[in-house]
């Protein structure tokens, strides 16, 4: 593994994402100096929060991610100065992890245990489909365990790094025999009979930006952490994590500054010595803080234009699909949670399901037969609503900007009306009932943020923007300057930013594995 060469004693992390909160954690556990540069006014970054107030009180809006998975990568992250997890925040395991339901009325509740789902698929589908989905959850499982080390949590300087290595190479044909290069639809359909499952199995690949019929079967790792590893929540809601991530970050002595845009770097003789920032939306003079090594994760468009070039491609970067979301306060049904429709996520399919991916990825075009993520964090966590109200969100895959040039301003309300209809007919809100506010997030409001192509996905897991294909974390012509994020390795979802912060750290500070970096008693890491 390529590092860092020279001085790293203080490093400068721009943006307080789960990203550069990861690698700020670790670079302080291996002993390293570390400045936090954000931008916006809390950190979290993609993992962001809105408070609206009404009437009724205070909703406290998660604008991001919804779904946790892998929070031993958070344990990893808050050992490395001597923290955990258990003792910053309240998880709670969500059962079941989403509720699917369909169009032809039936419904199947996803658990991750399973002696339950084996029982949960005999119940709605029959005795073939369980003993399709033992040979399935065994498929996840090995390929997981094929992936992981190897190609998920690991820094390749080169494709042939696959290579060079025995251990490698072994886990590469192991990889292969298991279907990984192959598709992963037609794999999961030649394990399980009944489309409902398929489709539960496989639409996880839509947030890497591919269509499950033409994704590899490599990622069915993703389903494999949704269904197998388990959901997480945290009480508070998903802004918990970057805020416990920052608070434990400064209790390790990092230095975070909220409010500042980093709007350019200092180099010479091919190392960054300072970055200058100002505060956000001013034109307010920059200051300069001067360093030894960079970890960038903004969007990588950002990222480049600080740096001041992109790297070279065979191919343009393409960009995984968008999604518009609509938030709102609606009051509470009477009755004990999880009534009907009240789960803490729920999937909607409609009936349609290949189209839906032509659509939204080949035509560019908002899905005729909606298939949608609605999530109520106030059934887990009340606290997140005033008394008698609830938290809706409804996530609906769309094109990104460069797919669809679709007029946002004009048709984005117009579409949270089709929906809100789409949701009442199928049962999932009283038709009755209008919701006291509504926030709309759309893909203008993405690019807006800075986010690439108006996706908070960013570079779809295509083949040639996978693994060492993907764009590297290291940086041709600045020795010191590491990227970490979903736009570099290994990819976009909650654990991979946090692995690619881990990642960036080691380019840094080294790994423990190579003797630089050992862990001390109290199990955080310091600079051997």
């Amino acid at each position: 593994m390529s590092r860092v060469p020279g001085r790293t004693d203080h490093v400068v992390v721009v943006g307080a994402g789960l990203a550069g909160l990861s690698a700020a954690l670790h670079l302080l556990g291996a002993g390293r100096r570390v400045t936090i540069v954000e931008r916006d006014p809390h950190p979290g970054g993609r993992a962001g929060r809105m408070d609206v107030v009404d009437g009724s009180g205070r909703y406290l809006v998660d604008t991001g991610p919804s779904v946790l998975t892998m929070p031993e990568l958070l344990d990893d992250a808050f050992a490395a100065v001597g923290e955990s997890t258990r003792d910053r925040m309240d998880l709670v395991r969500l059962d079941p992890a989403y509720r699917a339901e369909f169009a032809d009325g039936s419904a199947i509740a996803v658990r991750s245990d399973a002696a339950e789902m084996e029982h949960e698929v005999a119940t709605v589908c029959g005795p073939d489909a369980a003993a399709g989905y033992r040979r399935l959850r065994a498929w996840l499982t090995d390929l997981y365990r094929a992936e992981y080390d190897t190609f998920i949590d690991a820094n390749l300087d080169s494709p042939l790094d696959l290579f060079r290595t025995g251990g490698n190479a072994a886990q590469l044909a192991r990889l292969a025999a298991l279907g990984g290069f192959g598709r992963l639809g037609p794999k999961v359909a030649s394990m399980i009979p009944d489309e409902r499952l398929r489709r539960i199995f496989s639409f996880q690949a839509l947030y890497a930006g591919v269509a499950p019929d033409r994704a590899r079967g490599a990622y069915g790792v993703i389903a494999y952490m949704d269904t197998i590893a388990g959901v997480y929540f945290p009480r508070g809601g998903m802004r918990e994590i970057g805020a416990t991530m920052a608070a434990a970050a400064e209790a390790a002595g990092a230095r975070i500054h909220l409010g500042r845009e980093v709007t350019g770097i200092d180099r010479s003789g091919g190392r960054v010595r300072a970055v200058r920032h100002r505060a956000a939306g001013t034109g307010e003079g920059p200051d300069r803080i001067a360093c030894d090594a960079v970890v960038l994760t903004p969007e990588l468009p950002v990222a480049y234009r600080l740096i001041g070039h992109a790297p070279r491609r065979p191919v343009r970067l393409r960009w995984a699909p968008s999604a518009m979301v609509v938030h709102c306060g609606l009051p509470r049904p009477p009755g004990p949670a999880p009534g009907t429709g009240r789960h803490h996520h729920t999937i909607s399919f409609g009936a349609q399901w290949t189209r839906t991916f032509d659509e939204i990825i080949d035509r560019g075009e908002l899905m005729s037969d909606p298939s949608l993520l609605i999530t109520r964090p106030s059934v887990t966590d009340p606290g997140l609503a005033p008394p008698g109200r609830e938290l809706v969100s409804v996530l609906a895959p769309c094109p990104n900007t460069e797919a669809g040039p679709v007029d946002w301003a004009r048709v984005g309300p117009a579409y949270a009306e089709e929906l809100a209809g789409v949701l009442a007919d199928r049962g999932l809100v009283d038709p009755g009932v209008t919701p006291s506010w509504t926030r709309l997030f759309t893909p203008d409001d993405w690019a807006a943020a800075g986010m690439a192509a108006g996706t908070p996905f960013s570079a779809a897991h295509t083949l040639a923007q996978t693994g060492p294909f993907r764009p590297r974390n290291l940086v041709r012509g600045l020795e010191n300057v590491v990227l970490a994020g979903c736009g570099t390795t290994p990819g976009t979802g909650i654990p991979p930013v946090l692995i690619s912060g881990r990642l960036a750290a080691e380019r840094i500070a080294g790994t423990a594995q190579d003797g630089r970096v050992r862990r001390n008693a109290t199990g955080s890491r310091t600079a051997s």
